[in-house]
């Protein structure tokens, strides 16, 4: 029978994972004191929520919230990453963090529901945010709008000088 601490977890982790669009399975061992308290406040941040819990808690909350594919990776040392917002922007802090001291390691990650080995994390870190991926959108659309405003604008110019120089000559004959 299990204890109502541990009902009690179980139901926090479950909100942590119903509330999160991106997620991050991590190994910890090997961060010191310093280097944890770096990587959490860092994700805090940016809205990311850091969580060292129990696998077996974590495999229950994952089955009731209905997030799939993890099981065989919660074993060991674990964290969790829980992000709503941009997953580059967690990935990139993970990835930096990780690479300069070369410990830990990142087990597998989900991204709207889709799951990703470990090793593919920089792909995802070297993504550039939302708003500039925006405004690389905006500028695609907005350049050839551009080019077309100019064009027709040299168009009618030449018009209208036509126009302007055909009245002159009018006026002196």
């Amino acid at each position: 029978m299990p204890s109502a601490a541990k009902i009690e977890a179980v139901a926090e982790i479950k909100k942590l994972f119903e509330g999160s669009s991106s997620l991050f399975v991590t190994d910890y061992q090997g961060l010191n004191v310093a280097d944890m308290t770096v990587l959490r406040k860092d994700l805090r941040e940016n809205n990311v929520k850091f969580f060292i819990g129990k696998n077996t808690l974590l495999k229950i909350a994952a089955k009731e919230s209905g997030v799939e594919g993890l099981d065989e990776h919660l074993t060991g040392p674990t964290a969790v990453a829980f992000t709503a917002d941009d997953p580059a922007v967690a990935a990139r802090i993970l990835h930096k963090s990780f690479k300069a001291r070369e410990l830990p390691r990142m087990k597998v990650f989900l991204v709207e529901s889709q799951v990703f080995a470990g090793g593919e994390i920089k792909r995802l870190a070297d993504l550039p945010t939302k708003e500039v991926l925006y405004s690389m959108v905006v500028a695609a659309v907005e350049s050839p709008l551009t080019e077309l405003v100019g064009t027709l604008d040299g168009v009618f110019r030449k018009l209208i000088g036509t126009v302007d120089a055909l009245a002159e000559k009018r006026k002196n004959e």
